[in-house]
Protein backbone atom coordinates (compact mmCIF):
# COMPACT_ATOMS: atom_id res chain seq x y z
CA UNK A 1 0.00 0.00 0.00
CA UNK A 2 1.08 3.60 -0.53
CA UNK A 3 2.16 5.19 2.71
CA UNK A 4 1.65 8.64 4.19
CA UNK A 5 2.01 11.12 1.27
CA UNK A 6 4.05 13.33 3.59
CA UNK A 7 7.00 10.95 3.21
CA UNK A 8 6.71 10.41 -0.55
CA UNK A 9 8.68 12.23 -3.25
CA UNK A 10 7.47 11.87 -6.84
CA UNK A 11 10.21 12.50 -9.36
CA UNK A 12 9.07 12.51 -12.97
CA UNK A 13 10.50 12.74 -16.44
CA UNK A 14 9.05 15.57 -18.53
CA UNK A 15 8.57 14.84 -22.25
CA UNK A 16 6.27 11.91 -22.89
CA UNK A 17 5.59 11.46 -19.18
CA UNK A 18 4.46 14.63 -17.42
CA UNK A 19 4.35 16.77 -20.55
CA UNK A 20 2.14 15.93 -23.56
CA UNK A 21 3.08 16.80 -27.13
CA UNK A 22 2.07 20.43 -26.54
CA UNK A 23 4.85 20.68 -23.90
CA UNK A 24 2.31 22.31 -21.58
CA UNK A 25 1.22 20.46 -18.41
CA UNK A 26 -2.40 19.34 -18.45
CA UNK A 27 -4.69 21.21 -16.01
CA UNK A 28 -5.77 17.95 -14.36
CA UNK A 29 -2.15 16.99 -13.76
CA UNK A 30 -1.29 20.36 -12.23
CA UNK A 31 -4.35 20.17 -10.01
CA UNK A 32 -3.33 16.68 -8.88
CA UNK A 33 0.18 17.88 -8.03
CA UNK A 34 -1.35 20.63 -5.86
CA UNK A 35 -3.50 18.04 -4.03
CA UNK A 36 -0.45 15.87 -3.47
CA UNK A 37 1.61 18.76 -2.12
CA UNK A 38 -1.29 19.87 0.11
CA UNK A 39 -1.18 16.36 1.60
CA UNK A 40 2.51 16.89 2.40
CA UNK A 41 4.14 15.16 -0.58
CA UNK A 42 7.12 16.41 -2.55
CA UNK A 43 7.06 16.68 -6.34
CA UNK A 44 9.95 17.36 -8.70
CA UNK A 45 11.34 16.55 -12.13
CA UNK A 46 14.22 14.65 -13.71
CA UNK A 47 15.09 15.95 -17.16
CA UNK A 48 17.80 15.94 -19.76
CA UNK A 49 17.44 19.70 -20.04
CA UNK A 50 20.07 22.17 -18.91
CA UNK A 51 19.76 24.54 -15.96
CA UNK A 52 19.04 27.31 -18.48
CA UNK A 53 16.16 25.34 -20.02
CA UNK A 54 14.82 24.19 -16.65
CA UNK A 55 14.69 27.47 -14.74
CA UNK A 56 11.10 28.15 -15.78
CA UNK A 57 9.72 24.96 -14.22
CA UNK A 58 9.98 25.97 -10.55
CA UNK A 59 7.70 28.90 -11.35
CA UNK A 60 5.43 27.17 -13.87
CA UNK A 61 5.02 24.00 -11.81
CA UNK A 62 5.52 25.50 -8.38
CA UNK A 63 8.49 23.22 -7.69
CA UNK A 64 9.99 23.59 -4.23
CA UNK A 65 12.47 20.70 -4.34
CA UNK A 66 15.71 20.45 -6.37
CA UNK A 67 15.53 19.09 -9.93
CA UNK A 68 17.64 16.44 -11.63
CA UNK A 69 19.03 18.01 -14.82
CA UNK A 70 21.41 17.03 -17.65
CA UNK A 71 20.00 13.46 -17.56
CA UNK A 72 21.64 12.98 -14.16
CA UNK A 73 24.88 14.94 -14.49
CA UNK A 74 23.53 17.61 -12.15
CA UNK A 75 20.99 18.45 -9.46
CA UNK A 76 19.80 22.06 -9.46
CA UNK A 77 18.28 23.88 -6.48
CA UNK A 78 16.24 26.76 -7.91
CA UNK A 79 15.74 28.35 -4.49
CA UNK A 80 19.50 28.56 -3.96
CA UNK A 81 20.09 29.19 -7.68
CA UNK A 82 22.93 26.71 -7.85
CA UNK A 83 23.87 23.18 -8.77
CA UNK A 84 24.07 21.21 -5.53
CA UNK A 85 25.47 18.15 -7.34
CA UNK A 86 27.51 17.97 -10.53
CA UNK A 87 29.36 15.17 -12.35
CA UNK A 88 31.22 16.61 -15.38
CA UNK A 89 32.42 14.87 -18.52
CA UNK A 90 36.14 14.04 -18.75
CA UNK A 91 38.53 16.49 -20.42
CA UNK A 92 38.69 14.15 -23.42
CA UNK A 93 35.03 14.86 -24.26
CA UNK A 94 36.01 17.71 -26.59
CA UNK A 95 38.28 15.51 -28.71
CA UNK A 96 35.67 12.74 -28.82
CA UNK A 97 32.97 15.20 -29.88
CA UNK A 98 35.17 16.57 -32.68
CA UNK A 99 35.85 13.05 -33.95
CA UNK A 100 32.17 12.07 -33.83
CA UNK A 101 31.04 15.16 -35.74
CA UNK A 102 33.85 14.86 -38.31
CA UNK A 103 32.83 11.26 -39.02
CA UNK A 104 29.08 12.01 -38.87
CA UNK A 105 28.50 15.49 -40.33
CA UNK A 106 24.75 14.84 -40.52
CA UNK A 107 24.54 14.74 -36.71
CA UNK A 108 23.53 17.91 -34.95
CA UNK A 109 25.80 18.67 -32.02
CA UNK A 110 25.06 20.45 -28.76
CA UNK A 111 27.34 20.78 -25.72
CA UNK A 112 25.50 21.35 -22.46
CA UNK A 113 27.58 23.14 -19.84
CA UNK A 114 26.87 24.02 -16.24
CA UNK A 115 25.73 27.53 -17.14
CA UNK A 116 25.37 27.61 -20.94
CA UNK A 117 24.42 25.64 -24.05
CA UNK A 118 26.62 25.57 -27.14
CA UNK A 119 25.51 24.47 -30.61
CA UNK A 120 28.57 22.99 -32.33
CA UNK A 121 26.87 21.56 -35.44
CA UNK A 122 23.70 23.42 -36.39
CA UNK A 123 21.53 20.99 -38.36
CA UNK A 124 17.72 21.16 -38.73
CA UNK A 125 17.22 18.51 -36.03
CA UNK A 126 19.51 20.48 -33.70
CA UNK A 127 17.51 23.63 -34.41
CA UNK A 128 14.34 21.74 -33.48
CA UNK A 129 15.89 20.66 -30.17
CA UNK A 130 16.80 24.27 -29.34
CA UNK A 131 13.23 25.30 -30.15
CA UNK A 132 11.78 22.58 -27.91
CA UNK A 133 13.99 23.62 -25.01
CA UNK A 134 13.20 27.31 -25.48
CA UNK A 135 16.79 28.46 -24.99
CA UNK A 136 19.15 30.94 -26.60
CA UNK A 137 22.40 29.03 -27.18
CA UNK A 138 25.93 30.06 -27.99
CA UNK A 139 27.40 28.94 -31.33
CA UNK A 140 30.92 27.77 -32.05
CA UNK A 141 33.23 24.81 -32.51
CA UNK A 142 33.87 22.29 -29.73
CA UNK A 143 37.22 24.01 -29.09
CA UNK A 144 35.43 27.33 -28.55
CA UNK A 145 33.03 26.01 -25.90
CA UNK A 146 33.47 27.75 -22.56
CA UNK A 147 32.28 26.13 -19.36
CA UNK A 148 32.15 22.78 -17.61
CA UNK A 149 30.95 20.07 -20.01
CA UNK A 150 28.15 17.97 -18.48
CA UNK A 151 26.52 16.40 -21.53
CA UNK A 152 26.76 16.29 -25.33
CA UNK A 153 23.61 15.76 -27.39
CA UNK A 154 23.62 14.51 -30.99
CA UNK A 155 20.45 15.05 -33.03
CA UNK A 156 19.46 13.42 -36.32
CA UNK A 157 16.70 11.72 -38.26
CA UNK A 158 15.40 8.64 -36.37
CA UNK A 159 16.31 6.43 -39.32
CA UNK A 160 19.96 7.47 -38.93
CA UNK A 161 20.15 6.61 -35.23
CA UNK A 162 20.85 2.83 -35.53
CA UNK A 163 23.89 3.38 -37.77
CA UNK A 164 25.07 6.17 -35.47
CA UNK A 165 24.79 3.89 -32.43
CA UNK A 166 26.75 1.19 -34.26
CA UNK A 167 29.45 3.77 -35.04
CA UNK A 168 29.66 4.88 -31.39
CA UNK A 169 29.83 1.29 -30.15
CA UNK A 170 32.72 0.54 -32.51
CA UNK A 171 34.82 3.41 -31.12
CA UNK A 172 34.96 2.13 -27.51
CA UNK A 173 35.24 5.66 -26.16
CA UNK A 174 36.65 5.61 -22.60
CA UNK A 175 35.17 7.24 -19.48
CA UNK A 176 31.80 8.10 -21.04
CA UNK A 177 28.44 6.43 -21.58
CA UNK A 178 25.88 6.98 -24.33
CA UNK A 179 22.10 6.85 -24.03
CA UNK A 180 19.19 7.32 -26.42
CA UNK A 181 16.90 9.95 -24.90
CA UNK A 182 14.43 10.29 -27.78
CA UNK A 183 13.88 8.75 -31.20
CA UNK A 184 16.02 11.62 -32.59
CA UNK A 185 18.60 12.15 -29.85
CA UNK A 186 21.67 10.24 -28.66
CA UNK A 187 23.68 11.60 -25.75
CA UNK A 188 27.16 11.40 -24.27
CA UNK A 189 27.26 11.39 -20.47
CA UNK A 190 30.01 10.87 -17.90
CA UNK A 191 30.70 7.19 -17.19
CA UNK A 192 28.15 5.74 -14.81
CA UNK A 193 25.96 8.87 -14.84
CA UNK A 194 22.21 8.59 -15.36
CA UNK A 195 18.99 9.83 -13.83
CA UNK A 196 19.34 6.77 -11.59
CA UNK A 197 22.77 7.74 -10.27
CA UNK A 198 21.42 11.23 -9.64
CA UNK A 199 18.47 9.78 -7.72
CA UNK A 200 20.96 7.93 -5.51
CA UNK A 201 22.70 11.27 -4.86
CA UNK A 202 19.31 12.95 -4.32
CA UNK A 203 18.54 10.63 -1.42
CA UNK A 204 21.59 12.07 0.37
CA UNK A 205 20.47 15.71 0.12
CA UNK A 206 19.60 17.39 3.44
CA UNK A 207 16.02 16.69 4.50
CA UNK A 208 15.46 13.75 2.16
CA UNK A 209 16.15 11.08 4.73
CA UNK A 210 13.35 8.55 5.10
CA UNK A 211 11.48 9.50 1.93
CA UNK A 212 10.01 6.93 -0.42
CA UNK A 213 10.83 7.83 -4.02
CA UNK A 214 8.32 7.16 -6.78
CA UNK A 215 9.95 7.61 -10.20
CA UNK A 216 7.90 8.10 -13.36
CA UNK A 217 9.39 7.75 -16.84
CA UNK A 218 8.71 6.64 -20.38
CA UNK A 219 11.96 6.02 -22.26
CA UNK A 220 15.39 4.38 -22.22
CA UNK A 221 17.08 7.27 -20.39
CA UNK A 222 14.60 6.80 -17.52
CA UNK A 223 15.33 3.11 -16.91
CA UNK A 224 18.14 3.59 -14.39
CA UNK A 225 15.93 6.02 -12.45
CA UNK A 226 13.06 3.54 -12.45
CA UNK A 227 15.44 0.89 -11.09
CA UNK A 228 16.86 3.23 -8.42
CA UNK A 229 13.43 4.28 -7.11
CA UNK A 230 11.39 2.58 -4.42
CA UNK A 231 8.44 2.39 -6.85
CA UNK A 232 8.72 2.63 -10.63
CA UNK A 233 5.82 3.94 -12.71
CA UNK A 234 5.28 4.32 -16.48
CA UNK A 235 2.55 6.00 -18.48
CA UNK A 236 0.63 3.84 -20.92
CA UNK A 237 2.54 5.40 -23.84
CA UNK A 238 5.97 4.41 -22.45
CA UNK A 239 8.40 2.39 -24.51
CA UNK A 240 8.28 -1.35 -23.83
CA UNK A 241 11.89 -1.17 -22.64
CA UNK A 242 10.83 1.19 -19.84
CA UNK A 243 7.63 -0.69 -19.00
CA UNK A 244 9.72 -3.80 -18.34
CA UNK A 245 11.21 -1.99 -15.32
CA UNK A 246 7.93 -0.65 -13.90
CA UNK A 247 6.07 -1.73 -10.79
CA UNK A 248 3.01 0.00 -12.20
CA UNK A 249 1.98 0.84 -15.77
CA UNK A 250 -0.81 3.39 -15.67
CA UNK A 251 -3.89 3.18 -17.88
CA UNK A 252 -3.50 6.77 -19.15
CA UNK A 253 -0.98 8.22 -21.58
CA UNK A 254 0.80 11.54 -21.14
CA UNK A 255 -1.95 13.08 -23.28
CA UNK A 256 -4.65 11.87 -20.88
CA UNK A 257 -3.40 12.80 -17.41
CA UNK A 258 -0.76 10.32 -16.30
CA UNK A 259 0.15 12.25 -13.17
CA UNK A 260 -3.45 12.75 -12.11
CA UNK A 261 -4.01 8.99 -12.30
CA UNK A 262 -0.90 8.25 -10.25
CA UNK A 263 -1.61 10.84 -7.57
CA UNK A 264 -5.23 9.75 -7.25
CA UNK A 265 -3.93 6.24 -6.55
CA UNK A 266 -1.45 7.51 -3.99
CA UNK A 267 -4.00 9.62 -2.13
CA UNK A 268 -6.44 6.71 -2.18
CA UNK A 269 -3.75 4.46 -0.71
CA UNK A 270 -3.94 1.94 -3.54
CA UNK A 271 -1.24 -0.66 -4.12
CA UNK A 272 1.35 -0.02 -6.80
CA UNK A 273 0.75 -3.22 -8.72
Amino acid sequence: MFEDPGKICIITDLDGTFLPRSKKPLPQDLAAVRRFEAAGGLFTIATGRTVQASRRYPEELGLKSPMIVFNGAGIYDAAAEKLVFMHPLPDTACAMTKQILADNPHAGGEVLCADSTWVVNNTPHEQEHVRICGIIPEYGTPDEVQGTWLKVLFAMDPEQIPAFIAYIDAQHFPDVDFIRSDKRFYEMLPKGVSKGSALTAYRKLPGMEGFTFIAVGDFDNDIEMLDAADYAVCPQNAADSAKAHADLVLSRTCEEGTMAELIDRILAGKETA
